[in-house]
């Protein structure tokens, strides 16, 4: 499908970055973007987002480039995307709705599934009128007023019923995640999650560390579905459940960490996040600072990190291992591709287990582990909870 990109420098953060990450969700939803079409503003316009004019040059560029889908780098009103429409003549996505699509392409699971259609739903139910458009007062006239205000008003209630009805369900799934959770505590097993921006790389390092097999390609959301294993760290520590959890981006549509606050939670007991970066990434401070901003929403934010600079290999970087001023391993540099620095990783996780406060060390698998950790390779065995579906990617 031929796209054109429209994206507005509002003067904040990396334009540029942020333009690019725009063409790969795109192509990511199977999109050809074929021009993009920039402009300046102090403040979007309340009608079109962009101002008449650059509605227009958007309306030329439809034409001369034989355009199918125009895609905006930002969150539309409902009025807005619809006066663009009406405009262009030609179906407009803003970058929410783009998101959404993705997801809902990547779902594979149970949970995952009924997960996006929740945020799918919350999205739409702001925009139930563009469905309904030949039946508007406007347009309607005797005999049409009535059908239109009840086709509407069955459609709040249809949506509304789902939703409840998914939200239902998704509690019945997040209560079995406590039951699962509970019992890892009670064994105290130490639990450490895989966090950090979209492609950053993060199931490349939890299939170096645990030998999953976990889904791997260099696209935005490549997976959605995360997958916790057990892995043995040695004797001094024995057990360490490891989840490839959540991939971020900027502006995470509010209906999707909501819809995934669930699965979420996998991240807020964590004892342990491994906040994993891209090292090559030129804004890869802002990607972050991004992740940091979504972990507070989610009440993560209390839970220790080591930051994971991946990707040294294309950064130039050597494997080393940072402390901080209290001689905490904080940051490790390592690349999961070529599996530089991956055992400085094993040794931070093995002493963060340590250490950590209150912490009884599992010992039940010490028979069956001692015999791994004499192979070249440690084994990972598959947790005994069920794959938990994410908004990861990787």
């Amino acid at each position: 499908m031929r796209a054109a990109l429209v994206g507005i420098d509002f003067g904040q953060g990396d334009f540029a970055a942020s333009v690019e990450e725009l063409n790969l969700l795109a192509r990511s939803a199977g999109a050809e973007p074929v021009t993009t079409i920039t402009a300046k503003r102090s403040s979007p316009d309340a009608a079109y987002f962009v101002g008449s004019g650059k509605a227009d040059e958007i309306g030329l560029a439809v034409l001369d480039h034989r355009i199918e889908i125009v895609i905006f780098n930002h969150a539309l009103s409902p009025a807005q995307q619809r006066n663009l429409e009406k405009r262009l003549n030609i179906r407009v996505l803003d970058r929410t709705s783009l998101i959404l699509d993705i997801f809902a392409q990547r779902a594979a699971s149970h949970e995952g599934k009924l997960q996006v259609e929740l945020a799918q739903l919350q999205h739409l139910a702001t925009r139930l009128i563009r469905g309904w458009t030949h039946l508007e007062r406007q347009k309607g006239g005797i005999g049409l007023r009535g059908p239109g205000e009840t086709q509407l008003e069955t459609d709040r209630r249809l949506i509304g019923e789902r939703v409840k009805a998914l939200r239902a369900r998704l509690d019945k799934l997040r209560k079995q995640h406590e039951t699962q959770r509970r019992s890892r505590g009670r064994s105290q097993t130490f639990s450490v999650s895989l966090v950090g921006y979209t492609n950053a790389g993060k199931s490349t390092l939890f299939n170096a560390v645990t030998k999953a097999g976990v889904y791997v390609a260099d696209q935005l959301f490549a997976t959605l579905d995360t997958t916790s294993r057990r892995v043995y760290m040695g004797q001094e520590v024995g057990n360490v459940v490891i989840s490839d959890t959540v991939g971020f981006v900027r502006e995470l549509p509010h209906q999707l960490v909501a819809a995934f606050r669930a699965t979420l939670e996998e991240t807020i007991h964590a004892d342990l996040l491994l906040h994993v970066v891209d090292a090559s990434s030129p804004v890869r401070m802002e990607q972050i600072e991004q992740v940091n901003l979504v972990l507070k929403e989610i009440g993560a934010d209390h839970i220790p990190q080591i930051l994971v600079w991946n990707k040294i290999d294309a950064a130039g970087l050597e494997p080393s291992v940072e402390r901080d001023e209290y001689d905490k391993i904080s940051r490790v540099f390592l690349s999961a591709r070529t599996g530089q620095g991956t055992d400085l990783l094993r040794g931070a996780i093995v002493e963060w287990a340590k250490n950590a406060p209150g912490a009884r060390l599992n010992q039940a698998y010490h028979v069956d582990a001692e015999a791994d950790e004499e192979s070249a390779e440690p084994a990972a065995e598959p947790d005994s909870s069920p794959t938990l579906t994410h908004v990861g990617s990787h």
